[in-house]
């Protein structure tokens, strides 16, 4: 009997349903994605109690997103060849250790070591990223776009819990214990990925028609133009995502915003984003994907325009939170839906991986370049800018992108 895709998904009389699925998945989207998205509220009483400058915290931050991003296609690749649920765990303890190293930290390389290399490593092993791939490999066809809206958005929930949830924790506790207790909650995702694990891909369980090697596949793909634009335009998603999540919550305190208030705007972002995600899952199986991108972009952009050209308010705050959410990981179901579309999921994690690699690259010189600047001009002002003409590239990057499948040649018979 020839193998298909389908022989790759849980039998139905497995606990493994598509609904225990995605509840899962979207569980580690949330536990994940929601400590990282908070720790710019840790740059001000960490700074005041050890003397450090912005640029201190922001190159730790930005070591993270640079390390995650770069680990992400090893863990894909990993993830693709032997299964998603050993990557899963060891990244989940990775990121619960970095979380505890982070918090006996006393001198700038420990939080280097800390915030950034293994909370970093530990991302790119247990991140929405790879319940994306458990997604594209264990749900059918039909029930991906909405599932990958669903854990995208998850992910999303996590930063409207989590950053309140995280100021109420220093403000009561002192950030020492927020980052314990962030520890603890991460090590949830180990049992969590039970219901993720796919089978080590072998000859017998791949289709023939995905059956490519991995330098086979990376070369397939960076010699499609279509493929190349889209990682492109993902160095601006990651640019204004890690820029605004840790250095926003210091901008709006510069200007007497309060950190409560700050954690709501974090929060209004997170919200909005899970309406945001949810309805581009949905709208991405009718309108083409590349217009929905650079509508995205193009919408970041403008809302940074209207956020810095008027003065800096609670509300005015909370409304660009709430704009900004709605485009904030919204671009991430697209962009993977056409990696799945080009080149199908037998490589999926691994390419995925590598448009995530320009998604962290872009995060890591947002974040780096935030501290930087801030520390030589104080002000935020030139980062501001430079990521409305990001914006702007990105949604004309996009417009061009083929969505359809690449052609490859069909195997001939003895």
């Amino acid at each position: 009997m020839a193998v298909t895709a389908d022989n790759l998904r849980p039998a139905k009389a497995s606990w493994r349903t598509p609904l225990v699925i995605i509840i899962c998945g979207c569980a580690i989207a949330l536990l994940s994605f929601g400590p990282r998205s908070s720790l710019g509220f840790f740059i001000q009483p960490m700074s005041k109690e050890f003397t450090w400058g912005r640029d201190v915290f922001g190159l730790a931050l930005a070591l993270q997103n640079l390390l995650w991003g770069l680990g992400q296609p090893i863990a894909g690749a990993i993830a693709d060849r032997f299964g998603i649920l050993r990557v899963m765990v060891i990244g989940a303890l990775l990121y619960a250790g970095g979380l505890l190293v982070m918090r006996y930290a006393s001198t700038p390389g420990s939080l280097d070591l800390g915030a950034g290399v293994l909370i970093g490593f530990g991302l790119s092993g247990c991140s929405f990223n790879l319940v994306l791939s458990a997604f594209s490999k264990l749900l059918p066809p039909e029930k991906r776009g909405l599932a990958l809206g669903a854990g995208t958005a998850a992910g999303s929930f996590g930063q409207f819990l989590f950053a309140p949830f995280g100021v109420a924790l220093i403000d009561n506790f002192g950030w020492q214990s927020a980052l314990t207790v962030f520890a603890l909650l991460m090590l949830l995702i180990v049992p969590l990925s039970l219901a993720l694990a796919t089978p080590p891909a072998t000859s017998e369980n791949v289709p023939v028609a995905d059956q490519q090697s991995f330098k086979t596949a990376l070369a397939e793909a960076f010699g499609h133009p279509s493929y190349v634009l889209l990682v492109l335009g993902f160095f601006t998603c990651g640019f204004q995502l890690a820029f605004i999540t840790v250095h926003l919550p210091a901008y709006l305190a510069d200007r007497g915003i309060s950190a409560q208030t700050g954690g709501w705007v974090i929060a209004a972002v997170g919200l909005f984003n899970i309406i945001g995600s949810l309805s581009v899952g949905v709208l991405q199986n009718k309108f083409p994907k590349r217009y929905i991108l650079s509508f995205l972009y193009f919408m970041r952009a403008m809302a940074i325009v209207a956020f810095i050209s008027f003065p800096i308010t609670p509300l005015s705050a909370i409304m660009f939170g709430a704009v900004t959410g709605l485009a904030w990981l919204s671009t991430v179901p697209p962009t993977s839906a056409l990696v799945a579309l080009m080149f199908g999921t037998r490589w999926f994690a691994t390419l995925y991986g590598f448009a995530f690699v320009s998604h962290q690259v872009g995060g890591f010189l947002g974040v780096w370049l935030g501290g930087i600047v801030f520390e030589q001009y104080g002000s935020y002002t030139p980062i501001w800018w430079l990521s409305v003409l990001f914006g702007v590239l990105s949604a004309l990057i996009n417009l061009p992108i083929v969505e359809q499948p690449v052609a490859r040649p069909v195997a001939q018979p003895a």
